[in-house]
């Protein structure tokens, strides 16, 4: 099979100028050696026109293309020394676009940090962004509802947690990515017409800033439009001068590059590209996931193991603590999000060489229609309330059956599936069912003389070893003493072939501590396959497990801020009974944050929440968001005109093809055969595919102590106690 690579998106380096009539968004590879244009009509007072001419621009013409601009747009009185053309923003990516009651905002990215590496792929958290208004004030037509909405907009903060990669697909798990597109040869070469990027650029306007913290702006970039920097004489080289890509090339040395669509249920600024994304080349579009991201660097005698874990939250049934609760009547269900734990031996850069494992697990709320009420502040428990009887698990069914990976294995815990998923379950195979594990994880909590954390690891290990985790290349095992049988072992690697599913009430704390028990056995089995450890087991008191602890409580402390409004109440320490006494008064000061947020401001978040998501569009004439007296009907539209006919059958409530993949995952058979899919047959070392550029940025004067990996958390620099005379992480 001809192997295949992800598409690196070639607009990287963006700089918008503006006249009166226009907006010019000239956009760059990070060598600056090809260039597109978009024309933005900013004549129009409401609508958004915007035009891409199809065109690849070397330095030269882009620099002719801007003066052209500029010298046209002058006035006749400032014709010899007025401009034209002023450049307006700089920037690392467009978000999208967005309209409230007057015309179109464009949101662009103008700070971002790195925060981990997967391979030769970079991951970007966004620091900074911009909300660029489109009419000129000649046309703009105003609205008084309108600063109130943009506030409320800009209020869902961009700069918090949000994360972006240029060449890896986050929406999706690595397996999925690492999972070959079928029948490649078949596919139309959508962009055959193209000429591969050469490895070399000009380097000029080297203008990436990085202060040591890796956090870059935007504010810098430029492409020059002066007339005295456009060259008439012909002496910018060529841009394929110097290299033979693509020209003259064997059969045998050319590859694919892909591009797949994106898991749109992760994809936080879909309302905001809706509207452009059949307009726009694929290399415009940045997929923004919300959630957390973190790495850790595991050193094993010099050897770097990276530890990431990436938490994805849904955007559908997305809101607040206790404005959503169950699910929806698509089966959405509220605080879904999606925590993959990734593991790879960072001393190879390709990842189709590299040794790499990953692990999924979710949480979410109870898949059923409930609620709690909390119209008396003063409850701190309010009570819950089952909305509407669903004898038939028809919510439940339309859950599992969107579940990530598309696997029919889950773990939930709580009382009010157990008759949805006996219902359900009656019409699986009986290898397939969905497996129920009930844990009354505050109840044993309560115990002295019960550990929680071993009663979750025997839970734990059997979990992982009926769901086996993602593994690329041969098990590599130092020994074979608790080594899983792997039901898909045939050949080279293992594929995860089911997933955990963890809730408690909230999904916060109880929530994040049983997910870290599950990871911290994932992580020993992840090892073991790497070939760092002899059996899969590692001991609480390590370094490697407290390198894992950190990341689990830090992912817990995000995505409780995000769904709760604070940091977690109950951390894994307190579950240990290992947290030091003052834990106690800062428990209860969270506590307190959380009642404060729940009751006076959920609200207004969820109205954000709702706002910038596309749930509620503004729209004149109609009641504003802050005049509905509840979102019920925005998040189930379905019920807006009564009943509508039933199209799923009571028994078989799973898409066709899902379980006649089991147990692999449909999601990733069909791969390539579902939405657009963008594939060019190149040469390996095309900068589109080749990784290498992408990290190393060679053409910037740069030193190893400004790479990220020399920054990123270390077990030896950072976790190992410095009087310990052992190297091992994995020792007490």
């Amino acid at each position: 099979m001809t192997q295949q690579y992800p598409i690196i998106s070639c607009m990287q380096k963006i700089v918008i100028y503006e006249t009166k009539a226009r907006f010019f968004v000239v956009g760059s590879n990070n060598t600056e050696t090809r260039f597109r244009v978009l024309k933005i009509d900013r004549t129009e007072p409401r609508e958004l026109h915007i035009v891409e001419d199809k065109v690849e621009y070397t330095p030269k013409q882009i620099r002719e293309l801007l003066y052209m601009i500029d010298v046209g747009n002058r006035s006749k009185v400032s014709q010899k020394g007025g401009s034209g053309l002023s450049r307006r923003v700089s920037t690392f990516g467009l978000v999208g676009f967005v309209k409230f009651l007057e015309g179109y905002y464009i949101v662009l990215i103008t700070k971002r940090r790195r925060v981990a590496l997967i391979g030769s792929h970079t991951i970007y958290k966004i620091e900074d962004t911009s909300l660029v208004y489109i009419p000129n004030d000649t046309v703009r037509y105003t609205h008084p509802d309108e600063p109130r909405y943009v506030k409320m907009f800009q209020s869902m903060d961009l700069s918090s947690n949000f994360y972006f990669s240029y060449s890896y697909d986050l929406t999706h798990t690595l397996q999925y990515n690492m999972t070959p597109v079928k029948h490649l040869d078949t596919m139309a070469d959508l962009t055959a017409s193209v000429d591969p990027w050469p490895p070399g650029g000009s380097g000029e306007g080297g203008s990436e800033v990085d202060d040591g913290s890796h956090v870059e702006e935007a504010s810098n970039l430029t492409f020059c439009a002066e007339e005295d920097e456009v060259s008439t004489d012909g002496s910018d080289p060529p841009p394929d001068q110097g290299t033979t890509l693509g020209w003259g090339t064997p059969d045998s040395d050319m590859v694919y590059g892909v591009r797949t669509d994106p898991c749109w249920k992760f994809v936080w600024n879909f309302h905001m590209l809706k509207d452009v994304c059949t307009l726009l080349h694929s290399d415009w579009l940045l997929y923004v996931i919300h959630g957390f991201i973190g790495q850790s660097n595991i050193v094993v005698f010099g050897r770097p193991i990276y530890l990431t874990l990436i938490a994805r939250r849904s955007r559908q049934f997305a809101g607040t603590r206790f404005l959503k609760r169950g699910a929806n009547f698509e089966g959405y269900v509220a605080n879904e999000v999606e925590t993959e734990q990734v593991v790879h031996d960072a001393s190879v850069l390709s990842l189709d060489k590299a040794r790499l494992t990953a692990f999924v697990q979710m949480r979410g709320s109870v898949p059923a229609l409930w609620s709690q009420d909390i119209s008396n502040k003063m409850m701190p428990k309010p009570m819950i309330n089952v909305d509407q009887a669903d004898p038939f698990g028809d919510v439940a069914g339309k859950h599992f059956d969107q579940t990530k990976e598309k696997k029919q294995r889950e773990r939930i815990v709580r009382e009010q599936m157990i008759k949805a998923l006996q219902y359900l379950n009656q019409f699986l195979p009986p290898e397939h069912t969905i497996r129920y594990i009930g844990f009354d994880m505050a109840k044993v909590t309560k115990s002295k003389n019960t550990n929680v954390l071993l009663r979750l690891a025997k839970i734990a290990e059997y979990c992982v070893k009926k769901t086996g985790f993602f593994h690329t290349g041969p098990h590599r095992a130092r020994g074979s003493e608790g080594a899983i049988k792997y039901p898909l072992g045939q050949g080279v690697g293992q594929k995860q072939h089911g997933v955990v599913r963890t809730n408690c009430v909230d999904c916060l704390d109880r929530t994040n501590t049983a997910q870290f028990a599950i990871g911290k056995c994932a992580l020993a089995f992840q090892l073991h396959s790497l070939g760092v450890l002899d059996t899969p087991c590692l001991e609480f008191d390590t370094d490697c497990v407290r390198m894992l602890e950190d990341l689990y409580e830090d992912h817990g402390d995000i995505l409780a801020l995000q769904y709760g409004g604070s940091q977690l109440v109950h951390r894994i320490k307190s579950y240990r009974k290992v947290a030091p006494w003052t834990s106690s008064s800062r428990d209860i000061m969270h506590t307190l944050s959380r009642y404060y947020s729940n009751t006076f401001s959920d609200a207004d978040r969820q109205h954000s929440m709702n706002l910038f998501l596309g749930t509620f569009t503004p729209k004149e004439g109609q009641l504003n968001i802050w005049e509905l007296s509840t979102d019920f009907y925005l998040h189930n539209p379905c019920t807006l005109y009564g009943p509508t006919p039933r199209t799923r059958s009571y028994t078989q409530w799973w898409q066709t093809g899902v379980v006649n993949c089991l147990p692999l995952s449909y999601e990733e058979e069909s791969k390539g055969t579902q939405g657009q899919t963008v594939v060019i047959r190149t040469n390996r070392l095309d900068e589109r595919l080749d990784g290498y550029w992408e990290y190393y940025h060679p053409y910037l004067l740069t030193t190893l102590e400004e790479l990220f990996s020399f920054h990123m958390n270390n077990s030896i620099r950072d976790f190992m106690l410095k009087f310990v005379m052992f190297d091992s992480v994995f020792l007490q």
